[in-house]
């Protein structure tokens, strides 16, 4: 697998769990421009069923060993209201539940979802052993309505890694978020991290799994851990294809995700 496919397809792995593209090592900048639609369902802790549907459109400009990125979703949530949508793609974080016994009504609502923002940069990468090491910030602001979100910024930064074993690609990263909190919707601040491998099946294609697992962010919910199985298609030098199925194995994780994606650099 060349070294660009690999970046790309850590980067593909990395946008769903915090973490932003990881820049090519060429002095010459790029664009990539992004869509697709990410899908989850789940109980969330409730008794009822939530599901999400996030349409992003994201921008990524990459230079020497800087790479940033931007994400404006548009999502579509049918639910009663009782979860919060997480600034991440294709993932829930679960919220304090009522302990009224008011009837609630399900709904659907769509409408922008939380900006986000990345910055990398690249602090140590080898191209013939196909070898990275970087760091990268993320705000994710309060732009969703209070249907979906908080309303508040969260914070994070990170460390992530990756190398070459043949075919294998292991990557991990490992980060710290400043989640937004206020008296009506207290929340914690949380480490979190993603380990992953990938599979070369050929010079355009790929498979691969990740792991991830974030600390609980409120009292009345629970941690995070999901795992996600992809598959990543080069069909050009410049044009990318992914789709992913993920698990949750916690209330604060959807239960059942997909998600597809198509990427066209210039």
């Amino acid at each position: 697998m060349k070294p660009k496919d690999i970046r790309m397809m850590i980067a593909a792995i990395f946008a769903a769990s915090l973490v932003s593209p990881i820049a090519q090592a060429d002095d010459e900048p790029y664009l990539t421009l992004s869509t697709g639609f990410d899908y989850s369902t789940g109980k969330y802790g409730t008794t009822s069923t939530t599901t999400t549907t996030s349409i992003p459109i994201t921008a990524i400009y990459e230079t020497g060993d800087w790479s940033l990125r931007l994400t404006v979703p548009y999502l579509i949530v049918t639910g009663e209201g009782a979860v919060t949508v997480s600034g991440r793609t294709g993932g829930r974080r679960g919220t304090a539940t009522t302990t009224t016994t008011t009837t609630k009504t399900r709904t659907t609502q769509s409408g922008l979802g939380d900006i986000v923002t990345l910055a990398s940069y690249d602090l140590y990468m080898n191209d013939e052993a196909d070898t990275g090491l970087g760091v990268t910030g993320r705000i994710k602001f309060g732009t969703a309505n209070k249907s979906f979100g908080t309303g508040l910024n969260d914070y994070s930064l990170q460390m992530y890694s990756y190398t070459q074993i043949g075919d294998l690609s292991p990557s991990l990263s490992i980060g710290y978020e400043v989640v937004g909190s206020s008296t009506t919707t207290p929340m914690n601040n949380v480490f979190f991290g993603v380990i992953g491998t990938s599979y070369s099946l050929s010079d355009a294609t790929s498979i691969g799994v990740d792991y991830r697992y974030a600390q609980q962010a409120s009292v009345t919910g629970s941690e995070q851990k999901d795992a996600s199985i992809y598959a990543s298609h080069r069909l050009s030098d410049d044009l990318y294809l992914r789709g992913y199925v993920m698990r949750g194995f916690t209330d604060s994780s959807a239960d059942n995700g997909v998600g597809f994606s198509v990427s066209l650099t210039y």
